[in-house]
């Protein structure tokens, strides 16, 4: 969940940072993000929709769709998450979840040949969500981590290994902005401000010992923050936002941030789900969602709250078409496997993108000037070196009329259509699917 910037600007300390984003994340298109918790043991929310498509604040958080978010809604009262949790569990403490957590059939190569075989470029897990739990054996935590309790193993460093064995960029999810456990607070059922979020200096100190340790032990090229960072961490010096973003661009130069640390430096602006669509602009950004309505698993979600494969195919298409990248979450569930229905959505996603992946990783949105999208027939278009590549949902056989400066581009193309000029507008006609999706078709530039 995000803290949205609008138009945000740099403050000095931080300008120092301010880089072209690196080419390798603009071409990557593809990412896979992991929440995993002691939330995946309830595993339970209320899938009532996307976020950013419910006005209510107070609705929205008394009925969260989203599974890791477990540990505050079951503290609001009148939700019917705690009313679950009292009859499930009797009320017991959050932690009871940590010691029940046990992933046993957790494989973490097998969770990244999944991952690989979408075709994704780069890999997030989280490492700390909102309940303060560590995935790894993080410096001031005691036992309370996934070393010393639960699964015990060291989750991240799992993860990160799988992810260099196969060639995927690895990155951190790091929540700054909350941590339920070390600085409680109660909880929040209208909106995020400052009066829920810690701020202190003891807090700071303990987020930049912990992605600082990050950093260290795993290297990541992507720091992902949520939410924001500790008011007295940001100004420059000792234990400081400034001091780790000097501490990561030293050991990975071409590694990037997102722009959940607050007002301070980014190389991405991020929105979630239908939530932030003034940070998908003209410079590089990237739209998280779940393949259903939680990042978390959420045992209430089936395939009616959850995008099936051509689904996946049509939003990935459209981000990529208007310049972003796409993190698309799926969420383990306590014993570490893929649910059912997310994995078939990421194997139907991948089965695209191997036919036409060719046309989308890597490419550039195709100007406005050239060729425009439409909804009705739904149709979306990418650019690569000499090519304007149409993606065009429609059923075999049908003639679809494209709105497109044909006199810039050249025929015959080539693809999943028949392709003609008629009375000057750019006539395609989609063949047989091989794949559920769009049909892809390539058109030379003159």
């Amino acid at each position: 969940m995000a803290l949205s910037m609008n138009d945000p600007e740099r403050p000095l300390p931080y300008r120092r940072f301010e880089h072209a984003t690196p080419a390798w994340f603009r071409d990557a298109k593809l990412g896979v993000f992991v929440h995993w918790g002691p939330y995946a043991v309830p595993a339970w929310a209320e899938p009532i929709g996307a976020f950013g498509t419910l006005d209510d604040e107070e609705e929205w958080f008394t009925h969260n769709p989203y599974a890791e978010w477990y540990h505050n809604t079951v503290r609001i009262d009148g939700s019917p998450a705690r009313r679950h949790h009292l009859e499930t569990y009797g009320g017991a403490d959050y932690d009871t979840f940590l010691d029940l957590w046990r992933a046993e059939s957790f494989d973490a190569g097998s969770v990244m040949d999944l991952v690989a075989a979408t075709g994704a470029r780069y890999f997030v897990p989280t490492t700390k969500h909102h309940d303060g739990v560590t995935l790894w054996d993080a410096p001031g935590t005691g036992d309370r981590n996934t070393v010393r309790r639960g699964p015990r193993r060291d989750l991240v460093g799992e993860f990160s290994e799988a992810a260099a064995r196969r060639g995927i960029r690895f990155g951190v999810y790091y929540s700054g902005g909350l941590d339920w456990h070390v600085a409680p607070t109660p909880p929040i059922v209208r909106h995020i401000d400052d009066s829920v979020r810690p701020r202190d200096r003891a807090y700071a100190d303990y987020v930049f010992d912990h992605v600082a340790d990050l950093i260290e032990r795993y290297r990541p090229e992507l720091l992902w923050g949520d939410i924001e960072y500790p008011d007295a961490g940001k100004a420059e010096g000792g234990k400081s936002l400034v001091e780790l973003f000097r501490r990561f661009y030293a050991a990975r130069p071409e590694g990037v941030v997102n722009d959940r640390w607050g007002e301070t430096h980014w190389d991405f602006r991020t929105s979630e789900y239908a939530h932030g669509a003034g940070s998908e602009g003209e410079g590089a950004w990237e739209n998280c969602r779940g393949v259903g309505f939680s990042f978390g698993h959420n045992r209430l979600e089936d395939e009616s709250h959850s995008l099936t494969g051509p689904e996946a195919v049509r939003h990935f298409l459209d981000v990529v078409s208007r310049g972003g990248n796409l993190l698309l979450n799926i969420g383990l569930t306590a014993s570490g496997e893929v649910a059912p229905v997310q994995r078939r959505t990421l194997e139907a996603l991948g089965a695209w993108n191997r036919v036409h992946g060719e046309a989308v990783f890597g490419s550039r949105p195709l100007g406005a000037d050239l060729a425009r999208p439409s909804e009705r027939p739904w149709v979306r278009w990418t650019r690569t070196a000499g090519y304007a590549h149409a993606f065009v949902d429609a059923p075999p056989g049908t003639p679809v009329p494209l709105d497109a400066d044909a006199g810039a581009l050249d025929l015959p193309a080539a693809g999943g259509a028949r392709a003609e000029v008629v009375d000057g507008t750019l006539l395609v006609t989609p063949d047989e699917r091989v794949l559920a999706g769009p049909v892809r078709v390539d058109v030379p530039l003159r």
